[in-house]
């Protein structure tokens, strides 16, 4: 049964008209129901599972909380990628309500004058501060929302000492689901397959970018996302409450940070041992305290990327904690209401000389002060070119972060810095702004942090210009420029001559627009360097260009150039391994670039078939063709040993009849192996290695589009040796410093080796780069498309 179709007792639409809706939402999109006998009871993640809230009661009950209380603000702020609504509460006492807006425009004033701020905080010990939590953001983590809906219940009804003294001095801000398809599904992912506390970089999902909106709207002082399950990794310290180990990263003003967070976090313990009579289960009632990474561990649990949740908070100025409970149970629950309490207890006690603090990071963004920062860590701008024949990289950029509150200007006049000329149009981020910390960990180009620290939770580069594809060049003087701020880059792309017309091959935009044109009925063909030549007329095809954002004229179409056709792309399908969808990233890649794209479980190959497909991709473990499984694993991989041996004979056979063969990464690598579609020697690095890396590639075919002395992205590494009988068409750069920026131990090895190869005999191509990866790698999806086409 579809979930998006299917009908059912209870409709999203009902529990909608009983919600108020902001005014920026009063025309809403088309809400689907949410079927009760869809909803999951318990997850395959989880060993243990109670009798949670379902979310198709939680609009309901909201709705009835609101109609006994006039604290409360009820909004959907939008919708997940399966159409289910993201309700937002905000609480605080009367006298504030219809004050939000004066109260947000306020805090506006900690970006345009600190100091004023700072002083009218001192005259005005009545005001109040935001305080925003996060409802779980993992799907099966279902304590999170379940304390969340008690909360709300709470400070929107009850009248004890405690509960007024909080809404006298916060606002507090509850992001009630934040990811409504993980639990409705009961997996840790949402409907797309992305781990939503790993996107806070790329942005990628409706459900992150909601969160963001809402981060921006209010920069809450303190931020709290609630997860689980964390127990014992301390002895009896049940449960985890950040801050983290080291390593820091380095665009924090992170002495500002620990400053309050720690003893925060140590509030938050008391408040759950000073409840310890009341837990049911031995876990709790025997618990020493919380474990607390930054007190209680030397390395791995860091804040380092800021692609979680907290983090990404704190370059909003948020003292960012992440709530891990120990179990997913109703001692869970209260665990995590007891930690949110106490959060908000200290912040009310401390309210000032925290946002006190809060501003002071805004202040040394403006003033370019950075008192615990190496000189020329922060440079004094960023200038962002424009490439004229296809600024859709640079575009999205600028887009990017201005939707993240940083400044961008463009120059309306040539202008020069650090003794280069740049043109009119061109962009600068200036870095003498409130939140330089984000734009810079957005902008750098990373580091290497391999000698830091003996581990990494998980990723260590995420550099955009580097992996989005376009330039920012740091700049150490002061950029003396006639400019004007921009707010949002419309894209129109323009079409001239008559044709042949000529698409390069230099983006995802470029690509989409093939396929586009394919749909479309209109000749394509590619030469080798990947450029496309669209026979169609400017009429047929003029609207199309106008929606990629390309400037495309007229060329002739070279001899080499081989007529290309629509293809049909079936992806192997993680169902949730290891509690990720490990494909999704490279399915989304392949989506943005234009391609028709189908998921096949393994099952679904092994008793169908591959022969309504031109294409196979595998991007993800071997495991899913693996009967040696966790029970947690067995409902995503194959069955039995004849689904096994049918998975492999309907591949070889999809081979052999002319279908394309794909792998990317490591684990598809291995299991390419594993098929006998490959007798490469599989080499691959630890699997807590990641980071960017030099490339030479070879510039053509599958490669097209990429130079000899380039980039790529590896995410638990692999190279291929034994490769005498391949076309090898990259390689790592054969030059000791490699790696450009991130974490991989006893990398030497790698050094100069194939990482990209194609079976001379078969059509079958390895991709040892994560061309792919969780949607963020846009500069690498081209090598995916340029495998599909290249013949």
């Amino acid at each position: 049964m579809n979930k998006k179709k299917a009908l059912s007792g209870i409709l999203a639409a009902g529990i909608l008209a009983s919600v108020p809706l902001s005014a920026a939402h009063a025309i809403s999109p088309k809400w689907v129901n949410v079927n009760v006998s869809e909803e999951q009871d318990g997850s395959l993640f989880n060993s243990e599972n109670y009798d949670f809230m379902k979310f198709s009661v939680i609009g309901t009950k909201l709705a009835e909380i609101d109609k006994q209380s006039n604290r409360v603000k009820v909004e959907v702020k939008g919708t997940s990628a399966d159409g289910y609504p993201l309700y937002v509460v905000t609480i605080a006492d009367p006298g504030a309500q219809g004050k939000f807006g004066k109260i947000q425009a306020l805090r506006k004033q900690m970006f345009k004058n600190p100091e004023k701020a700072q002083d009218w905080i001192a005259d005005n010990p009545d005001f109040k501060v935001p305080i925003m939590i996060n409802g779980s953001i993992h799907g099966t983590e279902f304590v999170g929302s379940d304390a969340v809906m008690q909360l709300i219940e709470r400070f929107a009804t009850q009248n004890d000492e405690e509960t007024k003294e909080i809404l006298e001095n916060n606002i507090l801000i509850f992001n009630v689901v934040q990811n409504p398809d993980g639990r409705v599904d009961a997996t840790r992912f949402n409907g797309e397959g992305i781990d939503l506390n790993r996107d806070f970089i790329t942005q990628s999902q409706p459900e992150t970018q909601e969160t963001v909106s809402l981060i921006k709207e209010w920069n809450p002082m303190v931020f709290l996302d609630t997860h689980g399950y964390v127990k014992n990794y301390a002895p009896n310290k049940q449960g985890l409450i950040e801050p983290c180990t080291p390593p820091h990263n380095p665009n924090y003003e992170y002495d500002l940070y620990q400053k309050w967070a720690n003893h925060q976090a140590e509030a938050m313990e008391a408040e759950i041992m000073g409840d310890k009579a009341l837990y049911t289960g031995t876990l709790y009632k025997e618990m020493d305290g919380a474990y607390i990474p930054q007190r209680d561990d030397s390395a791995g649990w860091d804040d380092y990327p800021p692609i979680f949740t907290p983090m990404y908070a704190m370059y909003h100025g948020a003292y960012g904690h992440t709530l891990e409970a120990p179990t997913n149970d109703e001692d869970g629950v209260r665990w995590m209401y007891n930690a949110i309490m106490g959060a908000l207890k200290y912040s009310t006690d401390n309210k000032e000389v925290m946002i006190t603090d809060q501003i002071e990071m805004f202040k040394r963004g403006i003033n370019f002060d950075h008192p615990f920062h190496e000189e020329g860590h922060f440079p004094k701008a960023y200038i962002l070119p424009v490439n004229e024949e296809d600024p859709t990289a640079v575009n999205k950029a600028v887009n990017h972060l201005i939707k993240n509150d940083i400044d961008v200007i463009q120059a309306s006049k040539a202008f020069a810095a650090d003794g280069k000329s740049y043109p009119k149009g061109t962009y600068i981020v200036p870095m003498d702004q409130a939140k330089a910390g984000l734009a810079n960990t957005m902008l750098w180009d990373g580091e290497d942090i391999t000698d830091d620290t003996p581990a990494m939770y998980d990723i260590s580069a995420w550099s955009l210009p580097e992996l989005w594809g376009f330039e920012a060049i740091a700049v150490q003087h002061d950029v003396k420029a006639t400019a004007t701020k921009v707010n949002n880059v419309k894209e129109q792309g323009s079409l001239s001559g008559k044709g042949p017309f000529i698409i390069p091959n230099s983006s995802v935009k470029a690509v989409q627009l093939v396929n586009e044109l394919l749909k479309q009925g209109v000749m394509v063909h590619r030469d080798s360097e990947g450029n496309f030549y669209a026979e169609g007329s400017a009429n047929a095809i003029s609207a199309a260009v106008k929606d990629s954002g390309l400037s495309i004229m007229s060329g002739s179409v070279p001899a080499d150039a081989k007529t290309i056709k629509e293809v049909n792309v079936g992806i192997l399908k993680d169902g949730g391994m290891n509690k990720a969808q490990s494909h999704s990233g490279t399915k989304l890649a392949l989506k943005r670039l234009g391609f028709n794209v189908t998921e096949l479980s393994p099952s679904e190959v092994a008793n169908n078939g591959l022969a309504s497909h031109d294409i196979f991709v595998y991007s993800g473990t071997e495991n899913l063709i693996s009967l040696n499984l966790s029970n947690a694993n067995k409902e995503f991989g194959l069955k039995s040993q004849e689904e096994l041996a049918a998975f492999k004979a309907n591949v070889e056979k999809f081979v052999s009849e002319g279908g394309k063969y794909i792998a990317v990464g490591a684990g598809a690598s291995r299991a390419t192996k594993t098929l006998g579609l490959t007798d490469d020697i599989i080499n691959t690095g630890g699997s807590n290695s990641n980071g960017i890396i030099k490339v030479d590639y070879q510039g053509t075919g599958a490669s097209a589009g990429y130079s000899e002395d380039d980039l790529g992205f590896v995410y638990r590494p692999v190279w291929y040796t034994g490769t005498e009988n391949d076309d090898v068409l990259a390689a790592i750069a054969d030059e000791e410093d490699f790696f450009v920026a991130g974490h991989w131990k006893n990398r030497s090895a790698a050094q100069g080796q194939a990482i990209m190869v194609k079976e001379q005999d078969k059509d079958v191509t390895l991709i040892g780069i994560e061309a792919g990866f969780r949607d963020h790698t846009d500069y690498l999806f081209r090598l995916l498309s340029n495998a599909i086409y290249e013949k």
